[in-house]
């Protein structure tokens, strides 16, 4: 795999990306697009695994920092409206590049927000032609609920609605660390070391007004409108991100979908337990559904449509 810096713009600031190819690279390929998951950076050793993966089988793979994190320019701020601009702008960017078919886009996201971005992103971009979410948020608002116990839940209301109150009095709120106070970690999140490499350079101070978006943050209503191919893996009894939630997008996806649950492990255990097994199915899935074609055929009857893509003769 060959790793390039690059560069493009979103909303008139720099973002700072990967390019990560083939060692042996074929042109025009076929482009994976990713935003890092929940605090998550470009660089993070989590997610070469994943790129080696997807570059050995001739794809192109573009990670980037999010505007206000890593190296990208933009206030340190967390907002999933913002996010999903950026996931945007870097298809843009994508299709200006020659070496990419433009017709081959899709979208790979994992880790809480991230997962949930790629479907958000599969959802508003027509762009984007398949997508892999792994461990997703899919309802922020149950996502925050479910960390807290109930009288803290109560609380973390009230929290908000005072900190409204404040920023509509004076024009500034609280500013929180978004680990701490708007996520709350759990016990095998303070111990483990699968994103020590990243840990002390995501932003430690963001305005609790992130929390009102992530309240609003709902990747399921667009999983219900979704027909563009979605392969969902989750975990069994997972604690960080609810594992009903990569159920439910699974169950809403209105096209081809495929569900992937790992059993036996935890969020982060299961990186490391599972990932020969379930790297191959990503590839599998971008291999079957990310394919450019000139003809396209579309049979439906009462139980729905089915896509065909016929290559040349």
């Amino acid at each position: 795999m060959h790793t390039t810096p690059v560069e493009f713009f979103s909303g008139g600031e720099r973002i700072s990306a990967l390019w990560r190819t083939p060692d042996k690279p074929i042109a025009p390929m076929r482009a994976i697009v990713q935003g890092p998951g929940w605090l998550g950076l470009k660089d993070a050793k989590l997610y070469v695994r994943y790129h080696e993966a997807l570059t050995d089988a001739g794809y192109a793979v573009l990670v980037f920092d999010y505007r206000g994190f890593g190296d990208s320019e933009g206030a340190r701020e967390l907002s999933p409206a913002v996010q999903l601009a950026d996931l945007r702008a870097a298809v843009s960017y994508l299709e200006t590049r020659e070496d990419v078919d433009a017709d081959a886009i899709g979208v790979f996201g994992t880790g809480g927000t991230g997962g949930g971005n790629a479907v958000l992103l599969a959802h508003v971009d027509e762009r984007v032609r398949c997508a892999v979410s792994q461990v997703p948020v899919a309802d922020g608002r149950d996502w925050l609920h479910r960390m807290r116990s109930e009288s803290d839940w109560l609380a973390f209301l009230a929290s908000l609605d005072e900190d409204r109150k404040l920023r509509a009095a004076t024009g500034e709120g609280r500013r929180v660390h978004p680990r701490e106070e708007i996520m709350v970690p759990t016990a095998e999140r303070r111990t483990t070391r699968v994103k020590a490499d990243v840990d002390d350079r995501i932003p430690n101070s963001v305005s609790l007004a992130a929390a009102d978006e992530i309240m609003e943050y709902r990747p399921i209503d667009a999983a219900r409108q979704l027909t563009t191919p979605l392969l969902v893996i989750g975990v069994e009894g997972d604690a960080t991100t609810p594992t009903d939630h990569a159920v439910a997008l699974y169950e809403a996806a209105q096209g081809p979908r495929r569900l992937v649950m790992q059993r036996h492990t935890t969020h982060y255990a299961a990186y490391d337990r599972y990932w020969t097994t379930v790297t191959p199915l990503i590839v599998d899935w971008f291999d079957t559904h990310l394919r450019n074609s000139g003809v396209v055929v579309r049979t439906g009857d009462a139980t729905g449509d089915v896509i065909e893509l016929r290559e040349e003769n």
